[in-house]
């Protein structure tokens, strides 16, 4: 294996225009201008084609002050890799500009985390993460990340794993140059009517920083909620570091954008601090 990777974009020119001029404009479309932004510890974005969920995501991050160092998790659409799949090294090639993975941090948390695992594969095809990452990089241009992927219906699994990385932030005295984003969508292919409802459900539970709550919700509405996994670790990581609050930001559905409302995509802005 290579000791320094390229990972090419995977889905630029389909979730997201692969022209700077084309995908540097429809951000500056959404950017909230006057939002005050706020440290947060996390937050979740969704990870649909920014014509869909686009809005969402980058008014969400206006209001959030985008640190040196992020940690990126994102559901495992692809069904190949490990459970919970950390790429520790090389460039991942985006429109604005490579963007480099932290191999320092993405090292320290492979070591100290039991149920993370080095994993390339997972990562090549997988567009959850890195959806998030042109947003991210408008926002701040020099920023370092962590690529995780989650494949896993172990909520015990999410919840060591947000309290053994924060125990590594605390350790390294790294909270206010850390921010992990939690990438999700929310119901899939159901009426906006009941789209809506399902996803209030699981919304609260997220406002109320309680993962075992939303776990409990995603499975007795049987929400289709791809990242809860991610969500769940990211609750998990932020309570850690003294989080007390949950912020909705934004909430839509592809049917706000298509005007079809039979069978819709949720979507879901929240930060958490």
């Amino acid at each position: 294996m290579e000791n320094f990777k390229i990972r090419k974009s995977a889905v630029a020119g389909q979730f997201y225009p692969a022209e700077v001029h084309k995908l540097k404009s429809i951000i500056e479309q959404s950017v909230i201008r006057d939002a005050a932004r706020r440290e947060v510890i996390a937050c979740i974005l969704p990870h649909a084609g920014y014509i869909y969920s686009g809005r969402v995501a980058i008014e969400t991050v206006s209001y959030i002050k985008v640190k040196e160092r992020v940690i990126i998790l994102g559901p495992n659409h692809t069904g190949i890799g490990k459970p919970f799949g950390v790429m520790s090294e090389g460039r991942w090639q985006m429109p604005f500009g490579d963007i480099e993975i932290d191999s320092n941090l993405a090292k320290l948390l492979l070591e100290k985390c039991n149920n993370l695992e080095e994993d390339v594969i997972s990562h090549l095809y997988e567009h959850s993460l890195e959806v998030e990452l042109p947003i991210l990089h408008y926002f701040k241009d020099d920023f370092k990340f962590v690529p995780i992927t989650v494949m896993s219906n172990d909520i015990e699994a999410y919840k060591k794993n947000g309290k053994d990385i924060a125990k590594i932030i605390k350790e390294l005295n790294l909270q206010s140059q850390v921010l992990m984003v939690a990438s999700t969508d929310m119901t899939h292919y159901e009426s906006q009517n009941s789209a809506e409802k399902k996803d209030y459900q699981a919304i609260e539970a997220i406002l109320a920083l309680d993962e075992d709550k939303l776990l409990e919700r995603v499975e007795h509405y049987n929400i289709s909620m791809c990242g809860y996994g991610p969500v769940a670790i990211a609750l998990s990581y932020a309570k850690n570091l003294g989080a007390k609050k949950a912020e909705l930001i934004k909430y839509q559905t592809s049917g706000d954008v298509t005007k079809d409302y039979t069978s819709v995509v949720g979507y879901a802005g929240i930060i958490i601090y």
